[in-house]
């Protein structure tokens, strides 16, 4: 019995101790191998290994040969590689270090092109009484001077012009009582013209001309009565018709028609949360509309809102101009704003990334990088102005997307 166990034990040792040299035989001839032959793998088929070109023996495709040289990172320690990945990434990556320099600021911005409601106009119902006749049929219809616009009958019109002619019947001599009931016509929205057919004739006109004293385009009169600017400016179709109509009856004092001239406007542009502190009225600006790129309007922020326009967190910013190419209102516009030369820390925009309130950069420390916060300032072109968290002295990396992992989480290290 302890025979066959002996026997046993030596056959054992004897089958480990060839098994092991099999093994340093083909670990010698496989590192021989990868050094002196070119490994050649498929694309679409990674597992396929081959140390000659050829055809990929799944899809058919040629083989591609592997170029992939390892970088060695000294100096790693296993604490190092235990650290969370959401932390710490160790990678060997292009770094660059923040620019303490000026700066010529330029911002883009992007806006619309608004009516100026400083040239607005409004046409009112001097008296009370029904609309008889509309010389005005649709929204933005262009509007003169002295056009006629409508037609209106009033009974209390009807009654001065009757008071007049009985004056002028019973009393010619008086001249006070006369003119005052002229200048009563003239006053209630009758035309010097209109007056004098009424003396002339002897025969009261039962419908008033009414005119406009604008030049422009006429708008709804609803789309002022809530004193929504907003409303004015958004492009309705040319064809759409008129709230009033044709025997309606108005109101004394009631807002007929608004009348906006096309050839003022401004340009709104929409200031970020992080280029408002650098944005100021008489900054230079340079705006490219996005119907006519040719149409360059040269001017200055001349107004900034003091409010926020809606649930908007975008300051307005407007530039006013003289819209003789009659850009279209409502239309997109691309500006840029200058603002002068700005002192301080400066990174390329790829260094640092947006993690939705908080931004961060990957500062390299001990072979690897490290996910560290940072403050961020006002943009321009391909920089961003570094405000607090890095000094000149710190190496971040140049890309910090590419160390996004889309499975993990980034986390700063708790200050």
């Amino acid at each position: 019995m302890k025979k066959s166990i002996l026997i046993y034990l030596i056959a054992f040792i004897a089958t480990a101790t060839i098994i092991s040299a099999c093994n340093s035989k083909v670990s010698k001839e496989t590192n021989t191998t990868s050094s002196s032959e070119d490994v050649y793998t498929c694309s679409m088929h990674p597992q396929v290994i081959a140390h000659h070109p050829g055809n990929c023996p799944i899809c058919g495709m040629k083989l591609i040969k592997k170029n992939a040289i390892p970088v060695a990172l000294n100096n790693i320690g296993l604490e190092t590689l235990l650290k969370p990945t959401n932390e710490f990434v160790v990678a060997s990556l292009p770094v660059t270090t923040p620019q303490d320099s000026s700066i010529n600021m330029r911002v883009k911005a992007y806006g619309t092109i608004e009516a100026d409601t400083r040239a607005a106009g409004s046409i009112a119902a001097r008296v009370e009484g029904r609309i008889e006749k509309l010389y005005l049929r649709y929204r933005y219809q262009k509007v003169e001077v002295g056009q006629k616009v409508a037609e209106i009958y009033s009974q209390e019109l009807v009654t001065a012009q009757e008071n007049l002619l009985f004056l002028l019947k019973n009393d010619a001599q008086n001249t006070s009582f006369i003119n005052a009931a002229k200048q009563k016509l003239l006053l209630l929205g009758m035309s010097a013209a209109e007056l004098n057919k009424v003396v002339t004739t002897g025969e009261p006109l039962y419908s008033v001309s009414i005119y406009s004293n604008y030049t422009g385009h006429v708008h709804d009169a609803g789309m002022s009565s809530n004193g929504n600017e907003n409303e004015m400016n958004n492009a309705a179709p040319v064809t759409q018709e008129l709230s009033l109509k044709e025997g309606m009856y108005v109101n004394k004092g009631q807002t007929l028609f608004m009348i906006m001239n096309h050839h003022k406007a401004w340009t709104a542009l929409q200031i970020f949360p992080n280029q408002q502190s650098v944005i100021k009225k008489g900054n230079a600006v340079t705006i490219t509309p996005e119907t006519d790129t040719n149409a360059v309007i040269n001017g200055t922020i001349d107004f900034i809102e003091p409010f926020f326009r809606g649930n908007s967190k975008t300051l307005t910013a407007r530039v006013y101009f003289h819209n003789m190419e009659m850009l279209p209102i409502g239309s997109q516009v691309t500006a840029n704003i200058y603002t002068g030369a700005q002192q301080g820390l400066w990174l390329p925009q790829t260094a640092v990334l947006a993690l939705g309130r908080s931004e961060v950069t990957f500062l390299k420390s001990n072979g690897g990088f490290i996910a560290h916060q940072v403050t961020t300032g006002t943009r321009t072109d391909d920089k961003v102005r570094i405000l607090s968290g890095l000094n000149a002295t710190d190496t971040v990396a140049t890309n910090a997307q590419y160390l996004i992992d889309s499975e993990s989480f980034i986390q700063t290290a708790s200050k």
